[in-house]
């Protein structure tokens, strides 16, 4: 036993230790040259959106540019009107040539999340998602533990002693604000602190506006389909709103229907393409939509989550269900088998 313990010592005092935030800084700077064209690339959403301009911050007067590419298409309104009133450039990564670039950075996501990335060698990643392998990089910096890419890039914006402009002070306080929920996901004390050092320089009003660009005028009918269409049965609230222009309706539709008093579930189906879409809400109280999701559509589709919240996406022709024949009713027998 004593010579186990000893063993387990010596191997604790081996472990590195953490890099401080000045430390990685310099090794992030140390990357770049004065003539270097920097490719920034991210999925676009809030999180990479304020990182990508962070790190423009952080390489302005060191390289000769830098250049943001993202490959998805930005459809849902907040993150149009975060683009729009912060100012923030980007392009679409297809209009670009990685090759053309000297040094090639990605932020929250890495190499092998998407295919049109694995084919782009780069030079650094800096992620706070969990690590995944089958690719390399000069310089990684990956903390699953954090909620938010944004509070590692204000980690590197504090540690080079500037201090952020209000449109990139807000963009990264609005990042961890929508990536840990408002904290009621995952994070840590070092996302709270990094919040809480934006907070007086953000612009709250900013923020708001972002934050209640959610729907188009056109898109409020489908509420009106869905307060039609829903049918209540023990505390479970079902509806299926039919054809929609972008799943992202589905998704604000049962966060709306989430609110109502004495519900304990919502599941709102719509179909986009040849798919069903189907969100779940619950309180996660002795309750799990991400294994409910499963259950019901796993065998047929892709589905899961977590316990408060999950997604399902079927194709049609797995159900063997014509798009017309699907119905509230039809949702709510699926589920009912499983509840």
């Amino acid at each position: 036993m004593k010579k186990e313990n000893k063993i387990s010592v010596s191997r604790r005092r081996q472990k590195k230790p953490k890099k401080t935030a000045k430390e990685r800084l310099r090794e992030f700077w140390d990357l770049f040259e004065k003539d270097d064209t920097v490719l920034v690339v991210i999925n676009a959403d809030p999180d990479a959106l304020a990182s990508a301009q962070a790190v423009k911050r952080l390489l302005r007067y060191r390289v000769k540019n830098v250049t943001i590419g993202y490959p998805n298409e930005i459809r849902r309104l907040n993150n149009l009107a975060m683009v729009e009133l912060l100012k923030i450039q980007a392009e679409r990564l297809q209009n670009l040539k990685p090759k053309d670039y000297t040094k090639r950075v990605m932020l929250d996501s890495q190499p092998t999340h998407l295919p049109c990335f694995e084919s782009i060698e780069f030079d650094a990643v800096i992620d706070h998602h969990p690590a995944t392998t089958g690719w390399i990089a000069e310089y990684v910096d990956i903390r699953k533990d954090y909620g938010a890419t944004a509070s590692m890039m204000v980690e590197y914006l504090r540690a080079a002693d500037f201090k952020p402009s209000v449109a990139l002070a807000t963009a990264l306080f609005y990042a961890i604000k929508v990536d840990t929920k408002n904290f009621e996901k995952q994070a840590n004390l070092a996302d709270a602190i990094s919040f809480r050092y934006l907070f007086n320089i953000a612009n709250q009003n900013l923020v708001r506006k972002i934050e209640l660009a959610n729907l188009r005028l056109s898109e409020l009918n489908y509420f009106k389909i869905a307060l039609s269409e829903m049918q209540v049965s023990k505390r479970r609230l079902y509806v299926h709103v039919g054809r929609v222009r972008t799943p992202d309706v589905l998704v604000i539709i049962a966060d709306f229907l989430n609110q109502v008093h004495m519900i304990s579930w919502v599941m709102v189906s719509g179909i986009h393409g040849e798919r069903l879409v189907v969100i779940f809400r619950c309180d996660g109280y002795k309750k799990n939509a991400g294994k409910l999701a499963e259950r019901i559509f796993g065998a047929n589709g892709s589905a899961g989550g977590h316990r408060e919240s999950a997604r399902a996406e079927v194709p049609l022709k797995n159900l063997e269900i014509e798009e017309k024949d699907f119905t509230t009713q039809t949702l709510k027998k699926l589920a009912t088998k499983y509840l």
